[in-house]
């Protein structure tokens, strides 16, 4: 059978072009970006945009999309502990480069640490579980998952008698973020960051870091511009990746929103390529889970919107949370079947 066709994208010689110019060719063809950050905050190549997401329950179409997405052009890769598929992604992964042809060293690969394992002496065995589900010897990224602690062991989802999740009291958010450190100074993981915060919890990390976040993840679209997190990430060197650009499938929801299907009819384009385009042209990275490779090619295939357009849906008023995992630490989107580590 043929090696599928790959999109063709640059190589990224860090003498040649700069980190900016290598997401901008290697990704979406849209010049607007925040500025190049800071040497000292610059601990990993870029995260190309859009990212695919995997939080996909089945595991045969775990593996199915996966493939599909490396195969149409996605190069970022987003995993988790908690979403129970680390060993599909990794075979997916090694799969599409074999047929492919394409190096290891051009993808880029992030996974979580889960609320369960926060104590500082669970998180390098935590990494090295994923590590090694993933089939990988390093992580371009490793993120906590959430700011929560839960009590550790192997349930995911450890709960009191009144159903109330039980938080571990004793771990903070700092020191699981010193061990995160270390793990960036054992060079298996070229950086690390934060996921599901507010800009409240964040700034105390930053500004006490050894090591600052180099990625934060939040849910992010028209209806939570998060635009206050945004201009605080830009001005201190860090990316926002955005998950649920798209709205995580709710309806009526965001592809149905009459601004964004009119931009849409006008453009010939579909509401998720106008959402996409939105994000990216507003200067975040972003995540996105087509789940066929028709829908990984539309997901990638992005213009940029006219000025006014863009400025039209900056103008939405609505204002929608679609996940509360900020408030609590329990997912919003992760079916909740599953409560025990892989393996357990």
């Amino acid at each position: 059978m043929a090696s599928p066709t790959l999109p063709q994208h640059p190589t990224f010689n860090p003498g040649d072009v700069s980190k900016l110019e290598y997401v901008r060719l290697n990704c979406v063809r849209i010049p607007r970006y925040p500025p190049d950050p800071p040497p000292s905050r610059q601990q990993l190549r870029p995260a190309p945009r859009p990212g695919f997401g995997t939080l996909i329950p089945d595991p045969a179409l775990t593996i199915s999309a996966t493939r599909d997405a490396l195969i149409a052009g996605f190069r970022h890769f987003d995993c988790a502990e908690r979403y129970g598929n680390e060993r599909e992604v990794g075979q997916a992964l090694r799969e599409a480069l074999s047929a492919t042809g394409l190096a290891r060293e051009k993808i880029f690969v992030t996974t979580k640490v889960w609320n369960t394992n926060h104590r500082p002496d669970r998180v390098e065995p935590a990494f090295e579980a994923s590590l090694q589900r993933l089939g990988l010897d390093y992580l371009e990224l490793y993120l906590i998952h959430t700011p929560y602690a839960f009590q550790p062991g192997d349930n995911y989802d450890p709960r009191d008698k009144d159903g109330n999740p039980i938080y571990d009291r004793d771990t903070t958010l700092l020191d699981t973020w010193r061990a995160m450190e270390t793990l960036v100074d054992h060079g298996k993981c070229r950086a690390i960051g934060l996921s599901d915060i507010t800009l409240e919890v964040l700034k105390p990390i930053v500004d006490s870091a050894r090591i600052k976040p180099a990625v934060v993840q939040v849910e992010s679209h028209p209806y939570l511009p998060e635009h206050e997190l945004l201009q605080y990430c830009n001005e201190n060197g860090i990316v926002l990746l955005a998950f649920a650009p798209l709205g995580h499938g709710m309806k009526p929801g965001l592809l149905e929103d009459p601004v964004i299907t009119s931009i849409a009819s006008k453009l010939g384009k579909t509401p998720a390529q106008v959402l996409l385009a939105w994000a990216i042209q507003r200067g975040t990275a972003l995540l996105t889970t087509p789940r066929s490779a028709d829908r990984a090619k539309e997901n990638f295939d992005i213009a940029r919107l006219p000025q006014d357009a863009f400025d039209e849906i900056n103008r939405i008023q609505t204002r929608q949370r679609l996940n509360s995992v900020v408030n609590t630490g329990v997912p919003g989107f992760i079916p909740q079947t599953k409560s025990t580590a892989p393996g357990k």
